[in-house]
């Protein structure tokens, strides 16, 4: 192709020739004249070159076929008149010929090589899909993984063995051969990995449990002997199956028994495991977040030696990620990221994330040059409620209830003892609910108390019964309410040992059904057990109900004046609610421990809340 453009584009390019063109008749006048000493005649293209008497050169175009008249004159003009044919080159001849058989020779060499590219991917399908990363590739490291100072402790005796191997052959220390990294999905399980990719200064092999999964019998048991020969050449080497799980599940589990072919895959896995030595220099690492479901052979001593935990971050980790997500980024003065970390109790990494940038984007869409602390609550507010509803038209009737009902809670979380303070009270329509009632824990909690389960199961109910005290009825938003409470209580008698007529016998949650452990048998008590479980359930609710009833009718003032003010403001802070609770016990003189106003600290300025504790209409 590249040839046939040249042979027509090239002739029209090149520079034309310089000699002077005359007219047909005038090249005859002049060979009448006698005036013409040299003729040169064209036979295929007409054209004519002559000399005149002066020595000068003309160029004109005759006829293909000159006439007898004008033959006649050329030969009594005593001109020397030379007729000739153009003999065409090599070009010319054969590229008619050679075009059509280049383009068929072509077309059978590509049928060829995608044979070839064919035959070489199914023989290729049982090497293993793990990328390699070496010294040259050095990306993350420990220093771009804020927090979790325990956790890169652990990882980083894996990697100092990997270089320094001499320092631990002298003490006869055996390093692990297998490392197991368990935590809730985005706490940064896998990005720890990658920053050991950075700081072991050996090849790492990174591959996810699904690519040992294929169509074809066989081919995931290949893919982890060819994963674990590769290692081998390499001498010094880590090993990373992210999501573990998708191949070390339970052999032999679940409805109509085990995935055959990733058993396979699993037995293949455990006896390489098992097939090298640790002074080979070669350390697998895996990251999951379902350690329960794994088969006891993967997790026991000579495979992965150790389980890290990789836990949601407490409060100093949460404010080291905040500083690591914030750079690049042109933070207002006013933000205090001890603030923002003391107020996202139960966020993972992934979450604080997030939320920087979900608040970059409020700031963006509100025109602001930089990112705020009210940025952040609306952030905070969005990520644990929704995105605010505002063109939602409410009934004047459904806005009083809706006021009313989170009154309710906002009074019980101000008054009630042991309970988290209250952040704010909203009758803005967020998410799936129509108001909400946020409390946000001073401190990070790791063990709950009965009082404590207690007064949220009062502060859960406070909607109901203030909608019943108020209105006389009772409406469907106090169904999510019921919901949390029903469960809280069930776990409290069935899990936690909270109820004297049962006694401290725990019976856990049920078992998943594909892991066949609790197929036949729902659960592990008598009929006569689960009655009694089931009335101390709703003896405890009933209980709880009564008394968030006495509560709210103690208060019933201080009930009306939070109401109004949602009415008036839709959404009123914490402070706002103790205020309006101390103005109405100060004019109704009420007295009594469970009526004094919470003397939990100040509620802080967090930007996110512990989902446990906001309760939703």
């Amino acid at each position: 192709m590249g040839l046939v453009a040249a042979a027509l584009i090239l002739p029209g390019l090149l520079p034309s020739s310089s000699t002077d063109q005359v007219a047909y008749d005038h090249f005859l006048n002049r060979v009448a004249a006698a005036e013409v000493t040299d003729v040169l005649v064209d036979n295929q293209t007409g054209g004519i070159t002559f000399v005149d008497d002066a020595g000068t050169t003309f160029e004109t175009t005759g006829p293909l076929e000159l006439s007898i008249d004008d033959r006649r004159l050329l030969a009594d003009s005593g001109a020397a008149v030379r007729f000739e044919t153009p003999q065409p080159g090599f070009l010319q001849n054969w590229l008619p010929l050679l075009l059509p058989v280049s383009l068929i020779i072509l077309f059978f060499w590509w049928i060829n090589r995608r044979a070839q590219g064919q035959m070489s991917g199914m023989m290729s399908i049982g090497r293993s899909r793990a990328k390699t990363y070496t010294t040259e590739r050095p990306g993350t490291t420990f220093d771009d993984v804020a927090g979790y100072a325990g956790v890169k402790q652990e990882i980083r005796e894996v990697v100092d063995f990997l270089k320094e191997v001499e320092k631990f052959a002298e003490i006869g220390a055996r390093v692990p051969k297998g490392v197991l990294l368990v935590g809730p999905p985005g706490t940064g399980k896998t990005l720890i990995a990658r920053a050991v990719a950075g700081e072991a200064g050996v090849p790492f092999l990174s591959v996810t449990g699904s690519d040992f999964m294929e169509m074809f019998v066989g081919v995931g048991a290949s893919r982890v002997r060819d994963l674990f020969e590769s290692a081998r050449k390499m001498g010094r080497a880590i090993i990373f199956i992210d999501e573990v799980d998708s191949v070390g599940r339970k052999r032999g589990a679940g409805l109509g028994g085990g995935h055959d072919e990733r058993e396979q895959t699993l037995n293949q896995m455990l006896s390489e495991m098992d097939g090298f030595e640790g002074s080979e220099g070669i350390v697998m690492m895996a990251a999951t977040n379902r350690p329960d479901i794994l088969d006891p052979a993967l997790l026991r001593p000579g495979r992965f030696d150790r389980q890290v935990v990789v836990p949601l971050p407490e409060l100093d980790d949460r404010r080291q990620i905040l500083d690591v997500h914030v750079k690049g980024k042109r933070i207002h003065e006013d933000v205090d990221l001890d603030v923002v970390a003391r107020g996202t109790p139960g966020m993972s990494g992934a979450d604080l994330s997030n939320l920087v940038n979900e608040a970059a984007l409020i700031a963006v869409r509100n025109g602001d040059d930089a990112i705020g602390a009210d940025h952040f609550e609306d952030a905070r507010d969005r990520a644990l409620m929704g995105q605010k509803r505002e063109s939602m038209a409410m009934s004047d009737e459904e806005k009083e209830m809706t006021a009313y009902h989170e009154a309710g809670h906002a009074l019980c979380a101000a008054l009630l003892p042991t309970a988290d303070p209250l952040h704010k009270v909203t009758i803005i329509p967020s998410g799936m609910a129509l108001g909400v009632t946020m409390q946000l824990p001073a401190e990070d909690r790791h063990t709950y108390r009965r009082d404590y389960l207690e007064d949220r199961l009062t502060i859960l109910l406070g909607g109901r019964m203030a909608e019943d005290l108020v209105f006389g009825v009772t409406s469907t938003g106090a169904g999510n309410d019921l919901v949390q409470a029903t469960e809280t209580t069930r776990k409290m008698v069935r899990e936690w040992g909270m109820s004297e007529r049962v006694g401290p016998m725990a019976w856990g949650s049920q078992s998943q059904v594909f892991l066949g452990d609790d197929l036949m048998h729902s659960r592990d008590y008598s009929d006569e057990t689960a009655h009694l479980i089931d009335q101390e359930v709703q003896r405890i609710l009933t209980k709880q109900e009564a008394r968030c009833r006495e509560v709210l009718t103690d208060h019933r003032h201080a009930l009306d004046l939070v109401a109004r003010s949602l009415l008036e403001h839709e959404t009123i802070s914490g402070e706002e609610v103790n205020r309006l609770v101390a103005a109405a016990t100060d004019t109704t003189g009420a007295t009594g421990s469970a009526t004094t106003p919470n003397g939990a600290p100040e509620p802080m300025e967090p930007t996110v809340s512990d989902p446990s504790v906001a309760d939703q209409n």
